[in-house]
């Protein structure tokens, strides 16, 4: 079935058990997002240092700190 794109309203829900919720995609949108609000390159570095200078448990608690406000995780 092929329909018109509908406009989400709301938060952005990413299922961090799908595709997206990889450390790599998340990082991706993480970059994304920071350039969406007008981040410089520099603020953007630091996040993704930050998000990777531990597990993937400390990706998404860095992740959610930063975009809580806009994203919503899903386990």
């Amino acid at each position: 079935m092929i329909r018109q794109k509908q406009e989400r309203e709301g938060p952005i829900v990413i299922d961090l058990t799908g595709p997206d919720g990889n450390a790599y995609a998340l990082m991706s949108i993480a970059t994304n997002l920071g350039r969406q609000l007008e981040w410089d390159r520099v603020r953007v570095q630091e996040l993704m240092n930050e998000m990777m200078d531990g597990d993937y448990e400390h990706l998404i608690q860095v992740f959610d700190r930063e975009f809580g406000a806009f994203v919503i995780l899903e386990r």
